[in-house]
């Protein structure tokens, strides 16, 4: 059971599931509705659907950041359809924009011809653009998914270069279709050489910070130098500033800026996909602001749209030499998803929200770091703007290496093992709250945060109670599950003592093997409960 929630959340902690602005009753009359289309659902959709496992609800009203069920629950929603809904569920302006539209009897499918509602949407884009790309940009319209729009980028980069091969990195996620899955981490038998993507506590190297961010582009110099890599001269290079299902591991500043140089000096198109971090979501309108580069394509789609599909890629006007059709789709001229875009854009830059991301996401950083220090479980966390990221880890399973006889010898150094299975159980109790969070990472172990940018502070610390009591709740029943390290060293000491007591030949020594201890629940500050 979930706890609804007013659409102004008050400040404070939440106190679990409630019914509280409902009667019994009346919530009783909507489970039959909300429970057939979930069994319906089940019957009939693909065993492909994902969000829908781990979210069993029925959004029949959205709101900003509040979300309601057909049973009459409520959500704060800081999934925002992965990173789709900056200005969060049918905001006024966006709304206001489709109803223009649809009002004016302007067409709603346009293929790629244009019209007023086109040229808008793209002189508020090409403003928003970083210096040195929009005085001379080009855009090319999509099918309305970031997938199709690599596949552009990618097809692009490889007509204007003559080459093939494409530069990624480990972690990656660029999307479901062919080549986006071919430039993407889990990818196998593809024509993509994969390169270390810095990151400070699952570091490649072993060593994180500026040192492993300069290791990782050494290593990138050196496959493309190396004569005998294996690796010939590339077409492109794709890369995400902030990799949102890896982990939500934003990139260096100075490795950006580093792969920059290595990329132009080799001439080497640079693309930046930019589906998810872009329009004000890491603090910045292009997350590749903050290290001050401009990439030569960028891949843009998600809020774009303003909610609604949308997907362009937009690049160097010396790259534009593709043949009329080298790249098309039927649903290329989305004409209310225009519309909803260029208010999107134009309220981000108006009312300064990529500003508003950067404070307001330094802020939850800060307290989410503090909450880590009462939780072991919490083995990171990291992100920039609003879009953040708890890497959940289990202290108690220390990964042991083996000494030359294959047996245990010392502690293997790095971060503690990922814990995927405590990162449902927090996915879980943060339903039974009323929030809505995501799961990503390597090892599915990182619980993401992407709210929309116009949360306020209240819900902000609405939503980060509700995280802690989640965290709590879970990794108490974790440790039910679960023997702490400490608890298996005292009994391999006590076994210890016990066989050295039985090889002295004294009998009476009583039964020391201890049982398994729970924790006691604690509170922010530390205190017992």
């Amino acid at each position: 059971m979930t706890e609804p929630v007013p659409e102004e959340v008050p400040p404070g902690r939440s106190t679990g599931p409630s019914t509280a602005g409902r009667s019994p009753a009346g919530q009783a009359g909507r489970r039959p509705a909300h429970d057939g289309i979930l069994r319906r659902q089940s019957a009939r959709e693909s065993a492909a659907r994902t969000y829908a496992r781990a979210l069993p609800i029925v959004p029949v009203r959205a709101r900003g950041l509040t979300v309601e069920g057909a049973d009459g629950r409520r959500y704060l929603d800081c999934l925002s359809g992965a990173g789709t809904l900056a200005l969060g569920h049918n905001h006024p302006v966006v709304l206001e924009a489709i109803r223009k539209v649809l009002d004016s009897g302007a067409p709603l499918h346009v293929l790629d011809l244009a019209t007023p509602v086109k040229d808008a949407f793209v002189t508020e884009l090409f403003s928003t653009l970083p210096p040195g790309l929009a005085d001379r940009a080009r855009v090319q319209f999509c099918g309305p998914a970031g997938t199709d729009a690599v596949e552009a980028a990618l097809t692009l980069v490889r007509a204007a270069t003559g080459r093939t091969g494409v530069l990624a990195f480990t972690g990656a996620y660029h999307g479901m279709t062919t080549g986006s899955l071919e430039a993407s981490g889990g990818a196998f038998d593809v024509r993509v050489a994969r390169l270390p993507y810095p990151q400070d506590y699952r570091c490649p190297f072993g060593v994180g910070g500026d040192r492993g961010a300069e290791l990782a582009a050494r290593w990138t110099e050196s496959v493309l130098d190396d004569p005998k890599s294996g690796v010939r001269r590339p077409a492109g290079m794709i890369l995400e500033p902030v990799q949102g299902e890896g982990g939500v591991i934003p990139a260096p500043d100075t490795w950006m800026r580093r792969m920059r140089q290595i990329t132009a000096d080799r001439s080497i198109p640079l693309i930046a996909d930019e589906v998810q971090t872009g329009v004000g979501r890491t603090g910045a309108f292009w997350a590749v602001e903050h290290s001050g580069i401009t990439p030569d394509v960028m891949v843009l789609s998600k809020a774009i749209g303003g909610s609604l599909p949308l997907a362009v890629v937009v690049y160097r006007d010396d790259l534009d030499v593709w043949e009329p059709g080298a790249h098309a789709g039927t649903f290329r001229g989305n004409h209310l998803a225009m519309a909803a875009g260029t208010a999107t854009l134009a309220h981000v830059r108006e009312n300064r929200l990529a500003e508003r991301a950067a404070t307001l996401g330094a802020h939850l950083l800060g307290r989410l770091r503090h909450l880590a220090e009462d939780f072991p479980c919490m083995g990171d966390v990291r992100g920039r703007g609003l879009m953040l990221g708890v890497e959940l880890v289990a202290p108690e399973r220390e990964e042991r290496e083996k000494d030359s006889a294959g047996t245990d010898a010392i502690p293997a150094r790095g971060p503690h093992p990922a814990a995927p299975d405590l990162a449902v159980a927090v996915q879980r109790e943060c339903l039974r709250r009323g929030l809505i969070v995501e799961l990503g990472g390597r090892h599915a172990s990182v619980v993401r945060l992407l709210p929309p940018l116009t949360i306020t502070d209240e819900q902000a610390a609405a939503v980060l109670d509700r995280l802690a009591d989640a965290i709590e709740a879970a990794a108490r029943g974790h440790a039910r599950r679960k023997p702490r390290r400490d608890e298996n060293r005292r009994d391999e000491n006590r076994r210890d003592e016990n066989q050295g007591d039985e090889n002295q030949g004294d009998e009476n020594q009583p039964n020391r093997q201890s049982k398994q201890q729970v924790p006691e629940p604690h509170d922010r500050a530390g205190r017992t409960r």
